[in-house]
C-alpha cells in the first residue's frame, strides 16, 4: 500500500508491506467555500451573537487583534485585510492598531516570520508585535478564577478599546479544539497563568482531550479568563485538508466558536468500528512538525483508536529539534515515564512538562516508536519508545511480530484527523 504521509515541507511517500489489514483515515473536511472573501465580509457585518464589526468599532481608538504564531496555518493574510478595514472605517487610526503575536510560551517569531504570518503588507504599516510570557511586567493582572488560576493577559491587548481574535478551529489534544478563547489564554497570558491551565490538575483530568469541549475543564477556564481580559470579538476560520477556507464564523466570542466547533466536528469525526492494533501517524507536516515538542500531538490523537498494548508509528520532520530550551532539556534528562508523572505531580509546574506528561500519559496503553530525523540522536533514548534512523526501520517494527491481517490504521496527516473507536463512542 503506497501512501503519501504530510512530512515536513516535501513530504513522504511510503510503501506498507502487505498482509495487514489498512484503515487509511485522511483528514476530513467540507468543500472549499466557492467565495470565501464574500463569506468572510458577510461574516463580519452579521456575526453571530454580536453587533457588526464596524459598529463594535464605532467611536472606539485603539484596537489590539491577536493572531496565531508560526506553528499555525491561520489565513491572516486573507482575514486580517477585511477586519483591518472595518477598523479604519470606524474611525481606527494604523498607528493604533496592534497586531499581537499569540505565542504563549513559544519562541517569538522572527522578522520574517512575522511577514509569513501576517504579510508583507500588513508588517510593514502596522505594528506588529510578539508575546513574551516571561515577562510578567507586560501583563495585567485580572485577578483570578472561579477554581483559582491567576490571570495575567498581555497588557496591550487589555487596555486596547476594542479587542479581537483571529484563529482557525481544528481538533487540540487538551482543550478540545482551538481557536477563540485560546487566542487570549494561554496565547497572551503570562507562563504564571500558562502554568497553572498546564498542571496536572486540568491534564490529567479525562475530559481534557481532542474532540472534548462541552464539559472539558480547560475549555471553561479559558473562556473565563478570556471574559476576563475583555475579548470582544473573534473570527475563526474552518480550512480545508489542502488548507482552504471552508467555513467562516465570527462574533461573541462564546457563541461564534461554539458555531465553529460543531461545524468542526460534525465535518471531521471520523469512527471506527473496533480499535486497531497499531497506527502511523504525523503531525501533519509543516508547520506543525517544526519541533518534537508540537509533534507530539499527532500521538496523542491516535491513542483514541488504538487497542491497550498497540503500537504507534510517529513520522514528522521536527526540522528545528525538540523544541523550547525548557523542553529540550526536561526530555533529555526525564526518568520513566511512570516516574516522570509520579515526580510532578504535586510538584512545582515546569513550562512545557505539559507536552511530556500527555506523551507519558499515552505510554501507559502503547508502545511508541519514532521517526522523527530533525531530532538529534542523543535525544532517543529518552523518548520512551524507539527511535529509527529510517523510515524503512520504523516500519519494518511497527509491523513485526503482528498477526496476519492486523488492523493498522494509517493516518497521513496526524492530528488534523478526529478518529474515535465506535465501542468508545457509545462507552
Amino acid at each position: 500500500m503506497q501512501v503519501d504521509f504530510a512530512f515536513g515541507k516535501t513530504g513522504l511517500s511510503l510503501d506498507l508491506p502487505e498482509g495487514f489489514d489498512y484503515q487509511l483515515l485522511e483528514a476530513r473536511s467540507a468543500a472549499p467555500l466557492p467565495d470565501w472573501s464574500a463569506a468572510l465580509e458577510a461574516a463580519l457585518d452579521a456575526p453571530i451573537g454580536a453587533l457588526p464589526l464596524s459598529e463594535l468599532a464605532r467611536g472606539k481608538k485603539t484596537a489590539a487583534i491577536s493572531v496565531c504564531d508560526i506553528t499555525r496555518p491561520t489565513p491572516n493574510k486573507l482575514t486580517l485585510p477585511p477586519i483591518l478595514k472595518r477598523l479604519h472605517a470606524a474611525g481606527i487610526a494604523a498607528e493604533d492598531i496592534t497586531i499581537l503575536i499569540a505565542t504563549g510560551l513559544h519562541r517569538p517569531a522572527t522578522d520574517a516570520e512575522i511577514r509569513e504570518i501576517v504579510g508583507e503588507e500588513i508588517a510593514a504599516r502596522y505594528r506588529v508585535a510578539n508575546h513574551h510570557a516571561r515577562e510578567l511586567h507586560e501583563h495585567t493582572h485580572l485577578g483570578t478564577t472561579s477554581t483559582g488560576t491567576p490571570a495575567y493577559v498581555d497588557s496591550r491587548f487589555v487596555s486596547a478599546d476594542i479587542r479581537l481574535t483571529l484563529g482557525f478551529i481544528e481538533p487540540h489534544l487538551m482543550l478540545g479544539y482551538s481557536g477563540g478563547r485560546k487566542l487570549v489564554a494561554p496565547g497572551l497570558a503570562a507562563q504564571e497563568t500558562i502554568k497553572v491551565l498546564h498542571s496536572p490538575r486540568f491534564m490529567r483530568d479525562p475530559r481534557t482531550h481532542e474532540g472534548s469541549i462541552e464539559d472539558n475543564p480547560l475549555h471553561r477556564e479559558l473562556l473565563e479568563i478570556a471574559r476576563m481580559a475583555g475579548q470582544n470579538f473573534m473570527l475563526d476560520v474552518a480550512l480545508t485538508r489542502d488548507r482552504q477556507i471552508a467555513g467562516v464564523f465570527a462574533g461573541d466570542p462564546v457563541e461564534a466558536h461554539k458555531a465553529g466547533v460543531q461545524f468542526v466536528s460534525r465535518v471531521m469525526l471520523e469512527q471506527l468500528s473496533t480499535s486497531v492494533d497499531a497506527v502511523v501517524t504525523t503531525a501533519a507536516g509543516y508547520p506543525l512538525d517544526l519541533t518534537f515538542y508540537q509533534a507530539v500531538k499527532g500521538v496523542t490523537a491516535a491513542q483514541h483508536i488504538l487497542k491497550p498494548g498497540g503500537r504507534i508509528l510517529l513520522i514528522a520532520a521536527c526540522e528545528e529539534g525538540p523544541g523550547a530550551p525548557e523542553f529540550r532539556d526536561m526530555l533529555k534528562t526525564a526518568p520513566a515515564a511512570g516516574d516522570f508523572l509520579r515526580h510532578i505531580e504535586g510538584a512545582e509546574v515546569i513550562v512545557d512538562q505539559w507536552q511530556l506528561e500527555k506523551l507519558a500519559m499515552v505510554t501507559r496503553k502503547a508502545d511508541l516508536l519514532y521517526y522523527v530525523p530533525g531530532l538529534p540522536a542523543d535525544f532517543y533514548p529518552s523518548l520512551w519508545g524507539h527511535a529509527y534512523n529510517s523510515i524503512n526501520d520504523a516500519v519494518q517494527a511497527l509491523t513485526e511480530g503482528l498477526p496476519a491481517n492486523a488492523r493498522i490504521a494509517v493516518i497521513p496527516e496526524g492530528p488534523y484527523v478526529l478518529a474515535k473507536a465506535l465501542a468508545a463512542v457509545n462507552a
